[in-house]
């Protein structure tokens, strides 16, 4: 079956969630096209030849302007079979499988996306277990049917070495700044999932506390073709690289010991920072540089209530912990809530300006407001209760309305200078 696989945002990086699942597909005899819609420009000709699209949809832009691509591609071939696969999908599904998708796909989405296609091209595929969207466990060998269009995937499984030679080259996509130089970053991931819940994040939604390994070789052979491309940094883009840490430290200094000049970056939560601050000295030794983390806000309260796990002070200790291994943190910040006042926002700036984390804060975060997608564990939260509104299916994501009122007119107001 020929078969093409959509990207349309990975946060500026090559995308990984395009270039697995094209091995995947190609290990089973399917011909697999790439489109990185970031970086490459939408032509009506790339449907040529091709049978049944799979559009990746890991995070909240991607899954919009996924619709958008579907929606594009169902009125230019009504019949073309469409999977929109990754954490987001299962977002607003109900809307999206009514208009512009066959199948939505979350978790470990490989085993049934392969299945999938396998399906449409008249074969049996040896997919492991999966929960379809009436919440059934579908088993091994079972064709993933038309009527089960909906799937959490959450086995366990193997991964193929990414298929990267079908996406543009590197220097396409977002480099890193360091040392008076500019590095070309491969991005990729250790783990899936993450063992916490934090009640505005997504990842929990899908993977309910647990996480899943990716094999260290396949990891390793990754990172080799992506040195060999030309990339001088990683990126670990886990939800959580110390979910799994024991995991994690040896993915490290094998990568070390195989690219001794390689340099890298990982996100953590600050309570992981300080749990496991023996790790920081052998992290720093290999060529860590930075640590993005989410802070969110420094109101203890809204901390507490997004179930963070974290507070003000810790954040300060995080800092400084990082800092005295040469190690920076860059924030990533939810200034915006339904219990945000003016004065969190002013307490917000002057805590990373004494706190020397002007530099390390990308813009954009201090106009973020929250999300509240379907089945988040916000929604439940008596807290949000009194703010709560309806469903928005085209911003995929509950309204809500501010405690501050002044506090919409500011965000709207960053978000236009920031943009």
């Amino acid at each position: 079956m020929n078969v093409l696989l959509v990207s349309t945002y990975e946060l500026g990086h090559q995308p990984l969630h395009v270039a697995s699942p094209a091995a995947a597909l190609t290990s089973h005899g399917h011909v697999v096209r790439c489109l990185d819609l970031s970086v490459q420009q939408w032509d009506p000709v790339a449907l040529d030849g091709i049978d049944a699209v799979g559009i990746s949809v890991p995070m909240h832009t991607a899954m919009r302007l996924g619709i958008e691509v579907a929606g594009v591609i169902r009125s230019l071939h009504p019949r073309m079979p469409i999977c929109l696969y990754g954490l987001y999908a299962g977002t607003s599904h109900e809307t999206v499988l009514a208009t512009v998708a066959d199948r939505v796909i979350s978790g470990e989405y490989e085993p049934p996306l392969v299945a999938w296609f396998d399906s449409l091209d008249g074969r049996r595929s040896n997919d492991v277990g999966h929960r379809g969207g009436d919440g059934r466990e579908v088993g091994v060998g079972e064709v993933v049917s038309g009527t089960d269009p909906r799937i959490v995937h959450l086995q366990r499984g193997r991964f193929e070495v990414p298929a990267r030679h079908l996406l543009p080259p590197l220097e396409r996509y977002a480099r890193l700044s360091a040392g008076g130089e500019e590095r070309l970053v491969g991005y990729v991931e250790a783990s899936h999932g993450c063992g916490f819940n934090c009640r505005h994040c997504p990842v929990p939604t899908v993977y309910g506390g647990r996480i899943r390994i990716v094999g260290i070789d396949t990891l390793l052979a990754d990172i080799d073709q992506l040195v060999a491309a030309g990339a001088t940094h990683i990126t670990f883009g886990d939800p959580d690289f110390l979910n799994g840490v024991h995991h994690s430290r040896r993915v490290v200094a094998a990568m070390h010991e195989r690219h001794p000049e390689l340099t890298f970056d990982c996100t953590t939560k600050v309570e992981l920072i300080l749990r496991h601050r023996d790790i920081w000295p052998e992290l720093a030794a290999a060529g860590c540089l930075f640590v993005v983390s989410a802070f969110e806000t420094v109101n203890d309260d809204i901390l507490r209530t997004l179930d963070k796990g974290h507070t003000r002070a810790d954040m300060v200790e995080a800092v400084d912990v990082l800092r005295s291994f040469g190690i920076e943190v860059r924030p990533s910040l939810l200034p915006f809530t339904p219990w945000t006042t003016v004065d969190d926002l002013v307490d917000l700036v002057d805590f990373v300006a004494e706190h020397s984390l002007v530099g390390n804060v990308d813009p954009v975060h201090y106009s973020i407001r929250l999300l509240v997608p379907e089945d988040s564990l916000l929604i439940d939260e008596p807290a949000m209760a009194p703010y709560l509104g309806d469903y928005v299916p085209e911003r995929l994501s509950y309204d809500w309305t501010p405690s501050d009122q002044r506090t919409d007119e500011l965000q709207r107001e960053l978000a236009r200078i920031v943009e």
